[in-house]
């Protein structure tokens, strides 16, 4: 079929093209560039967005002495004249910080210092044997110096010696200009990270006059009072504007062209489904890391499922933090997420990070701006209507809310333990109880358009995980005997007692009585109870449980 290999994981634009990998053509993105002109212009997406690949082909277009055959029948060089009046035109400083990390300020700080050391190696290699040579080496001094005021001025200090020698003004491109002061804010250190980060781009971005323009990428936006102070020549194109939505990411026309190119366009809605649903500004996009890699799986095995992608690329602690933050009015409002409704909310675009725990209204803004939330047409003035993007996002919150619940039986919950209390007890009204107050504290991930099967899988579930918070116990789950399998079975410390447990959904409250019944009715004619009375186990208890969202009834009989 002669189809191009797919770029996993390759943000090299010129690798991609010369080594004939598949590409997705967003080179308009220059143009539009050019014509929306700023001085100093941030996008800020969700990571695994494109932002690193299409820096890198800013830097191929812009950069003195590149190839023009890697723009060849690409949408840009149709435009002749723009084409000859900047490609190739201006050195181009590109520096991309998602690498700048360490447990200490001064582990990050000599990162930095060796990601500007290696620029400037670049451009020494690249000068060699000019006069220019001689003033990047010891631009280069400074900065193995150490001397954090010559660390903070050296993109400044670069951009000078250029136009001294090459009469040309200079292009910046920093991408994941944010991730320093991200890890910075895990680790402790983050106030002493800002100030150098502020005074780098102060000095390369406000105040320099040897600046052609510059371009940032990130995933939030840092408030201006944090890192941009005074930094007025500056445009933020943030998720919400409509400008360039469609650069970053891919469109449904191009989603569907990338299926057909490899011969898949049955697997379109199952595409839709999973990776579909961001907006930007009034644009809808997919995430281009999971499509490309979904490709590239069906094209190797054709009966590939759907697969996590983006979210497995890196960790989600947000929504850890925002589920294990939320009280119940915020547990709720997720419940309505998952169930794929929307909920309106203020959202502040911009925030510093030691803001991002204050509070869960802030949470809620990080959520929208890192992808993890989207947004639907509509709201109040100034509120969005937030919504999960697709199918996979909606896997990282009930991923979250199950480790979050076994995170709280581990803790040894009071209701937890007195629930299992009334089990061997054969107390019906102690277990309805504590059921009851552990639902009305929990986050539910019941779909309320699932099958009622799948609604008993997931209260399946929840019973499991409290009741293997004794360790002392033998839970056992659809356990076959007699003629059939019993939901749960459970052998306890005591040797002649057992207990079967059979589970039940109710599609209204009125029908939790009838449920209950059903259950029990259930255990006793197919016999549950064979294995445990092998076992030697004579005082049985069976339970029949049933639920109607967070409600519960419980009804108990000796065999």
């Amino acid at each position: 079929m002669g189809q191009k290999k797919l770029p996993i994981g390759i943000d090299n634009f010129e690798k991609i093209q010369k080594e004939d990998f598949y590409y997705i053509d967003k080179t308009i993105l220059i143009k539009k560039l050019l014509e929306n002109w700023s001085e100093v212009s941030l996008f800020t997406r969700p990571r695994r967005f494109g932002k690193t690949l299409n820096m890198d082909m800013l830097k191929s277009f812009f950069e003195l002495g590149t190839d023009p055959q890697l723009f060849e029948d690409l949408a840009i060089s149709r435009e002749e004249e723009l084409c000859e009046r900047y490609m190739g035109k201006f050195p181009v400083i590109f520096l991309t910080l998602k690498g700048v990390d360490g447990l200490d300020f001064d582990t990050a700080y000599q990162m930095l210092c060796r990601l500007i050391r290696s620029e400037i190696s670049r451009f020494i290699c690249r000068y060699e044997g000019s006069p220019l040579r001689e003033e990047l080496e010891a631009v280069g001094r400074i900065v193995d110096s150490g001397q954090m005021g010559g660390v903070m001025d050296s993109l400044r200090l670069l951009s000078e010696v250029f136009e001294k020698h090459l009469k040309k003004k200079t292009v910046i491109l920093i991408d994941e200009y944010d991730v320093p002061l991200d890890k910075a804010y895990q680790h402790g250190y983050y106030d002493r990270m800002v100030s150098l980060i502020r005074g780098l781009f102060g000095q390369a971005l406000k105040s320099n006059e040897y600046l052609k323009f510059a371009v940032l990428t990130g995933c939030l936006r840092i408030s201006r009072e944090s890192i941009f102070t005074g930094l007025n020549n500056m445009e933020v194109l943030s998720i919400t504007d409509e400008r360039f939505a469609e650069y970053f990411g891919f469109t449904d026309a191009e989603v569907r062209q990338l299926l057909s190119d490899y011969d898949l366009d049955g697997q379109y809605e199952a595409a839709k489904e999973w990776y579909d649903g961001y907006y930007f500004g009034k644009s809808h996009v997919y995430c281009p890391w999971d499509v490309i890699n979904y490709v590239k799986q069906l094209y190797l095995t054709t009966d590939t499922k759907p697969h996590a992608y983006w979210i497995n690329s890196s960790g989600n602690d947000l929504v850890k933090r925002f589920v294990q933050l939320a009280d119940r009015t915020t547990q709720k409002e997720i419940e309505r997420l998952i169930a794929g409704e929307a909920v309106e909310k203020a959202v502040r675009t911009d925030l510093t990070y030691n803001e991002l725990d204050k509070s869960i209204d802030n949470l809620w803004s990080v959520l929208f701006t890192t992808g993890y939330l989207t947004r639907q047409p509509g709201g109040g003035e100034g509120k969005y209507r937030l919504v999960i993007p697709n199918r996979e996002v909606r896997e990282v919150f009930i991923l979250q809310i199950q480790e979050w619940f076994k995170e709280l039986v581990t803790a040894g919950d009071e209701s937890v333990k007195e629930f299992c209390c009334g089990l061997l007890e054969g107390d019906a009204e102690k277990i309805q109880n504590h059921i009851t107050r552990i639902l009305g504290k929990t986050i539910s991930i019941l779909d309320t358009k699932a099958r009622d099967g799948q609604k008993e899988n997931f209260y399946h579930g929840l019973l499991l995980g409290l009741l293997r918070s004794r360790a002392d116990w033998a839970v056992l789950s659809n356990a076959e005997s007699g003629d059939g399998f019993c939901d749960i079975m459970i052998e306890p410390d005591d040797p002649d007692m057992g207990i079967l447990i059979e589970v039940k959904y109710a599609a209204d409250v009125a029908a939790l009585d009838r449920k209950c019944a059903e259950a029990l009715e259930q255990i006793s004619d197919r016999r549950y109870k064979e294995k445990l009375l092998q076992e030697g186990r004579t005082k049985i208890l069976a339970c029949g449980i049933a639920f109607n969202r967070k409600r519960c009834k419980v009804r108990l009989a000796c065999l």
